[in-house]
């Protein structure tokens, strides 16, 4: 057979000295083909392996036409090459995908669970099992079982064998890629699983450290269950400790105490929410009898720091005690103007045309059909020409 390359001859090989075989171009992006290589390219659910060819960094590794392209920030010419691999990325992703592999196997063979898929995220990884769903005691049997196969320290290897013997090997898998021939490699965990795959690897389960499952979502009949593995294991665990560090200060209570904590604070929150809404109600009512009793065809109000929402309540309370006026409201917030232009049924003014002249004395965008028009404004500064436009229609 034709040598591997060196991410499958040794996966914990993190620098090469090779050489560059072709150099191109696709669709604006330069690439390299090499005589080998430690990056691993996209395929079977696990990213591509990121790093350095002489110095330029690669930015992603995909097969294509049957070889190996590593695409470049910059171009490169043929001649000898020095790779180095981005090695915290390479071995995350080696933790992530034994651990798939772990997880895979006991969890058909323990508990009858196939696997139909799997993704290596970049911060969460997942598994689809051919069952409807997993309740949390299955989860907690399945993360223990998982566990002691990580402590049980069992060799991680891979072979390649020939169609014929691999017809006689009692296998795991999905099947083979489309098109695929000669020798096939095959993945053992020593009395656990064997499978196809042409990713990388442990040396062994204990590498793993630790798979921590993270929970479920239904997915085409069955359950898709997240986990993470390794190294992601203590990062997640130290994020949330921070977290946790963070809302025992906000909110003066110890972490069993936290969630009813946070849970009274939002129905307090809720109640003045609600008062205020209720707040604002009775103010737009009692803003809107004073617009309503006004003289003037054209009545007029600025409030400072009123939400848009507020506006339309206004104009509609005035409009409703008085059909025959017309109401131009504005506001500012956060250093954004805001204004709204309503007339009731009764009312001569024609709103569209007016509309429009008011958004150019604002230097405003707004739009509008029938009875209101209504828009956002870089300033108020010429709130007093809309005004005087408003009066002379």
């Amino acid at each position: 057979m034709t040598q591997p390359p060196a991410f499958e001859r040794d996966p914990t090989l993190a620098a090469l000295e090779t050489r560059i075989l072709h150099a191109g171009e696709e669709q604006g992006r330069p690439f390299v083909v090499l005589e080998d290589t430690v990056f691993y390219p996209e395929g079977g659910g696990q990213p591509c392996d990121l790093g350095t060819v002489n110095g330029r960094p690669v930015v992603d590794v995909q097969k294509s036409g049957g070889e190996i392209r590593h695409y470049l920030e910059a171009a490169l010419p043929v001649g000898p090459a020095s790779l180095v691999l981005d090695w915290a990325r390479r071995f995350d992703h080696m933790q992530q995908h034994t651990g798939q592999h772990l997880l895979t196997a006991v969890a058909q063979d323990r508990f009858q669970w196939a696997t139909t898929a799997f993704h290596l995220g970049g911060a969460v990884c997942d598994i689809e099992l051919a069952t409807p769903g997993l309740s949390p005691a299955a989860l907690e049997r399945l993360e223990e079982a998982v566990a002691a196969e990580v402590r049980a320290h069992r060799e991680v290897a891979a072979r390649w064998v020939s169609p014929d013997a691999y017809a006689l090997e009692q296998v795991r898998s999905r099947g083979l890629p489309e098109g695929h021939a000669g020798d096939i490699r095959l993945v053992a965990i020593t009395g656990v699983d064997l499978n196809t795959c042409g990713g990388t690897h442990l040396r062994h389960t204990g590498e793993i450290e630790a798979l921590k499952l993270l929970g479920t979502e239904s997915i085409r009949g069955g359950t898709r269950l997240f986990y993470v593995a390794g190294g992601r294991v203590r990062h997640r665990l130290g994020a949330h400790e921070q977290r946790t560090a963070a809302l025992r200060t906000l909110l003066g209570a110890p972490d069993n105490e936290l969630v009813p904590t946070l849970q009274a604070r939002l129905e307090q929150l809720l109640a003045l929410e609600k008062r205020l809404r209720r707040t604002e109600e009775e103010l737009a009512e009692s803003l809107a009898i004073g617009l309503a009793a006004r003289p003037e065809a054209l009545v007029e109000a600025h409030l400072e720091g009123r939400e848009a929402g507020f506006l339309q309540k206004l104009a509609r309370g005035t409009l409703a005690l008085a059909p025959d006026k017309a109401v131009f409201l504005t506001t500012e917030v956060a250093e954004q103007g805001l204004f709204l232009l309503s007339a009731g049924d009764a009312s001569t003014l024609d709103v569209p045309v007016a509309g429009k002249a008011v958004a150019a004395a604002l230097g405003a965008k707004g739009g509008g059909s029938g009875r209101t028009f209504q828009g956002k404004a870089p300033s108020l500064a010429g709130r007093a020409e809309a005004l005087a436009c408003l009066r002379d229609s």
